[in-house]
């Protein structure tokens, strides 16, 4: 809040502007005047003002229209209307219109004095506000995404259309490529940010336990339930329901998640109470859901809802340039963390990093990172710093003739990603008839396949 708070006097009664202008010019504020709606516009634009005192007769150009130009110029000062009693009625409608109050003549002083010091504390409270959002979202974006491939920049601007809508969103990948990075990445940018992301993991908990963890429950509900308990529904109210390996959820909870999906609605396990819940969903999974969908060990319905808006992650072995920055990345993270004075990888542990396939993806390289800054010394990691299993036997590529090279390379991004046949045309860049041929043409068969 401004120390030496502005105010603008705008009435078209010299009395009024002198009087005025005295009083608040003796508790302290920086006062002026104007007589006119055209001397106030002319204020407005050589300097900005805190509280504008604006009466609602005046000729030409009356205090209500003016009240429309101000915010077009500013949208900043706060207007408090001095109004006859003939046009109280004109007062409220501009209250309407975004003005804090209004007072009636004769002013009372006292309680005009008191009016303006009530403005300004809701005005500092609204910059305490901001400043605070922006604080909380700096600390949202503290914990950023690595990556600068195209296949990354690709899944950056996914988040960022996704965002600020409230569609479900699937995030796909292998283990450890950062589907919940990426699910927290997309509610710290939606509307919902300043409400809890709750996450839930769904394959870490047997069936009794998971809806429990779900839906809460009341005491007594079942043999150890002593209190009444929230799940993690209520908890995510306004904000985010994270369900990371959506796809181990058993079925009597697919249904009952199905229904709060759509209605917003449910009942604590062992309750009869309804309760309403508004809350966004993003789910992750490394499994096939569209086989388990054929399966029949996943609702088709409920896949359906939460296979809204996709965002596929490639594992690392396929976007080998970010494994640098990712790895530096870990390297200060981990430098700050350890107070350690390792500030770099040498070239040849470098080119250790970038030649391993990485199974593991993110999570593994993290990993392997950090064991090397615990055994390793300054200036910079060396080979013989990092795990046995990336120094033993790194990625060897297949020799031979080129439709050799084609079907092994064909055969390891089938096997990477469980013959799912859509992901690895994608991944190969052809479309699904043509991977169909290729399979044909080379004999490839998928595992336990007759």
């Amino acid at each position: 809040m401004n120390p030496n708070p502005t105010i603008l006097i705008v009435d078209d009664e010299q009395v009024v502007r002198d009087s005025l202008s005295k009083w608040f010019r003796e508790d302290g504020y920086k006062v002026s005047t104007a007589a006119s709606a055209a001397e106030a516009l002319q204020q407005l634009q050589v300097q900005r003002w805190d509280i504008i005192l604006l009466d609602i007769k005046m000729p030409g150009m009356d205090g209500m229209e003016l009240q429309l130009r101000i915010k077009e110029i500013d949208s900043a000062p706060t207007i408090i209307f001095i109004t006859a009693h003939a046009t109280v009625d004109t007062a409220v409608k501009a209250l309407k219109e975004g003005a804090f109050d209004y007072v009636t003549k004769p002013v009372d002083p006292d309680y005009l004095s008191h009016l303006v010091i009530n403005a300004l504390k809701q005005r500092s409270l609204a910059s305490e506000n901001v400043k605070l959002k922006e604080q909380i979202s700096e600390i949202c974006r503290a914990d950023e995404i690595i990556g600068e491939s195209p296949q990354m920049h690709k899944v950056y601007e996914m988040i960022q259309t996704v965002a600020k809508t409230d569609t479900t969103v699937m995030i796909r990948g292998e283990s450890g490529t950062g589907k919940e990075l990426i699910a927290r990445a997309i509610h710290s940018n939606s509307n919902r940010r300043y409400f809890p992301i709750v996450a839930v993991n769904c394959g870490a908990l047997p069936e009794g336990i998971l809806e429990s963890e779900l839906f809460g429950h009341e005491r007594g509900a079942f043999t150890g339930a002593q209190y009444k308990r929230k799940g993690k529904l209520e908890l995510a109210d306004g904000g985010t329901l994270f369900l990371d390996e959506v796809g181990n959820i058993d079925s009597k909870t697919q249904m009952d998640l199905l229904r709060v999906i759509e209605t917003k609605q449910f009942t604590r396990v062992g309750g009869n109470e309804m309760i309403k819940v508004d809350f966004r969903v993003i789910c992750a999974t490394n499994k096939d859901l569209e086989k388990a969908v054929s399966d029949g060990t996943f609702r088709e319905d409920l896949y359906y809802r939460l296979n809204v808006f996709t965002i596929f992650i490639p594992p690392l072995r396929e976007r080998k340039g970010d494994i640098p920055v990712l790895a530096n990345y870990f390297v200060q993270k981990y430098a700050r963390t350890m107070g350690k004075s390792i500030s770099s990888l040498s070239p040849e542990a470098m080119d250790t990093l970038v030649r391993y396939n990485w199974p593991g993806n993110v999570r593994e390289l993290e990993n392997a990172v950090e064991r090397a800054m615990v055994v390793g010394k300054a200036p910079a990691i060396r080979p013989e710093d990092l795990p046995y299993q990336l120094t033993e036997k790194n990625h060897v590529l297949p020799t031979g003739s080129l439709a050799a090279v084609e079907k092994a390379h064909i055969a390891s991004v089938l096997e990477q990603n469980r013959w799912n046949i859509s992901r690895s045309a994608e991944i190969l860049q052809i479309d699904r008839v043509t991977l169909y041929n290729k399979i044909e043409k080379y004999g490839l068969k998928k595992p336990g396949a007759a």
